[in-house]
């Protein structure tokens, strides 16, 4: 395996990028992992290098360096409520939307478009809880680029801020998978619903799946809901839509 972490120049400064893919065979087709809201830390760094032990090239970039470069990892209490921790990470989450995203997004493509070892052409990007919304906005905004794009547990998929998921499923000509818990206060039952009626009607070749019994961060193998088959099956639906799509 190959690892390391760079800064990738974007309009509004240096975005710190942790980057993984195997020593041998490449190129390899450039996905995209987009952090969750608790930020950058070596669990998200694990699951990076599991995608990239089957033959893909990852970026893991820290959504949060416009707040500085501190400002990606919060402890482990940054899920208790009314903690410092998360106090401090909500400070910058809730300034956070998607249109800078998708201009750190076409940043990371100049970037994989001149690398050695990241195949030229077609990318695919996934993202959990705040991060969800990002990987289907960036399917719609760059539609002749991303050919696979996955959201699990993503949060407010149905909103109205500005490019939300709901209102821009129809721009995608990629494959999506929209994977939801079936507890989520982030992402609640009618929500979901909304969200599945837009996306039979958006005609994507895709799937909006929800997994039973589970809870938002199901994925996450320190979160205190992880759940292993669940998880698997998570595995299980990011690897076989990359591997359709990106070869």
């Amino acid at each position: 395996m190959i690892e390391e972490t760079l800064d990738i120049d974007t309009k509004d400064g240096a975005m710190e990028t942790f980057i993984c893919r195997p020593e041998r065979g490449g190129p390899y087709p450039a996905i995209f992992f987009f952090m969750d809201a608790p930020g950058i830390r070596e669990e998200l760094h694990e699951m990076a290098r599991r995608l990239a032990t089957v033959g893909f090239f990852v970026l893991q970039p820290n959504l949060y360096y416009r707040a500085g470069r501190d400002m990606k990892n919060f402890g482990p209490d940054v899920l208790e409520k009314g903690s410092a921790a998360q106090t401090r990470m909500r400070s910058v989450r809730t300034k956070m939307t998607i249109p800078p995203v998708m201009d750190d997004f076409a940043a990371m493509l100049d970037f994989v478009d001149t690398h050695e070892d990241a195949k030229p052409g077609l990318v695919g990007t996934h993202g959990y809880c705040m991060s969800g919304p990002y990987s289907l906005a960036a399917a719609a905004r760059y539609p002749d680029r991303v050919a696979a794009a996955a959201s699990f547990y993503g949060t407010w998929l149905v909103s109205d801020a500005e490019e939300s998921p709901h209102v821009t499923l129809g721009k995608a000509k990629g494959e999506l998978y929209v994977s939801c818990a079936e507890h989520d206060d982030l992402a609640p039952p009618e929500m979901v619903a909304e969200l599945k009626e837009l996306f039979s009607a958006s005609g994507n070749s895709g799937e909006l799946e929800i997994h039973p019994g589970v809870h938002h961060g199901f994925a996450f193998p320190e979160r205190w809901c992880y759940d292993r088959p669940a998880a698997e099956r998570h595995w299980e639906r990011l690897i076989a839509l990359y591997r359709r799509q990106l070869g």
